[in-house]
């Protein structure tokens, strides 16, 4: 039996890690990731199948259909070198590789999704914008800092997780808990947004002086601790757009 990573040297497991990241440049209608996907192992299979007629064929399982988060990606790219060192070994069917992807391009683009759409990047966007007043300029400098620090460390302990546990990655992944790690991002988001409106009103109620300014911040502030009361009390988000649209439409022809 094979060990993992046994075929393949660190240098041509780095050009597959470092292609990987380019996975949706070829993005198209009907396979989607397919041809991104086929360019990050191409290394790995060009060393694999010294025979074209054998690279031909191991090229062509992964010309199918594949689709899931760019970022998680990394992780069944790692898990296909696992298994198609084992293909080029004789040691299992080539369909395992297609089942393999198959079984994991969804729960790990919803996993993604959640994660890095939902939960990373709008804790660091919110953060770096409370920052702003402070930071100017270099808050923006600090968001792609945080995010891609945390992104690019996530995207290679996948591939290298992947890459040595096959099948057993579905565990690893799920010991890892990135869905309670995101719910608290989006704590953090959320409270980071609204340090970020109150220091902002309080500004504004400064700026403009006398007690006309500061009752306008404070009532801004009261306004977005109800709309919060409201949206945890399970509103609907369309009662409450009318809501902020007529209080709008009036603010507008008092002031």
């Amino acid at each position: 039996m094979i060990g993992p990573g046994t075929h393949l040297p660190k240098s041509v497991k780095l050009r597959v890690f470092l292609r990987s990241l380019l996975l949706q440049a070829s993005w198209n209608p009907k396979g989607m990731q397919n041809l991104g996907l086929v360019y990050a192992l191409y290394p790995a299979l060009e060393r694999l199948y010294p025979d074209p007629e054998k690279r031909r064929e191991a090229v062509q399982r992964h010309l199918t259909f594949f689709n899931t988060h760019p970022y998680v990606a990394a992780a069944i790219v790692g898990g296909v070198l696992y298994h198609e060192e084992r293909i080029a070994a004789g040691e299992e069917d080539p369909r395992r590789v297609t089942e393999f992807k198959g079984a994991l391009m969804g729960p790990l683009a919803a996993l993604g999704d959640g994660f890095f759409w939902l939960s990373l990047r709008p804790a660091a966007g919110a953060l770096c914008a409370a920052l702003v007043p402070w930071l100017g300029a270099w808050a923006a400098v600090l968001f792609l800092v945080l995010y891609n620090v945390v992104h690019f460390t996530l995207r290679a302990r996948l591939f290298q997780m992947g890459l040595q546990l096959g099948d057993r990655l579905v565990e690893a992944v799920a010991r890892a808990r990135l869905p309670t790690r995101g719910a608290r991002l989006r704590a953090v988001a959320a409270a980071s947004a609204g340090a970020a409106a109150a220091y902002l009103a309080f500004a504004f109620g400064a700026q403009q002086g006398g007690v006309g300014g500061w009752l306008l911040a404070g009532g801004c502030l009261a306004l977005g601790a109800l709309s919060y009361l409201l949206v945890a009390r399970k509103v609907p988000t369309a009662l409450l757009t009318a809501m902020a649209a007529l209080l709008a439409g009036c603010l507008g022809a008092w002031l």
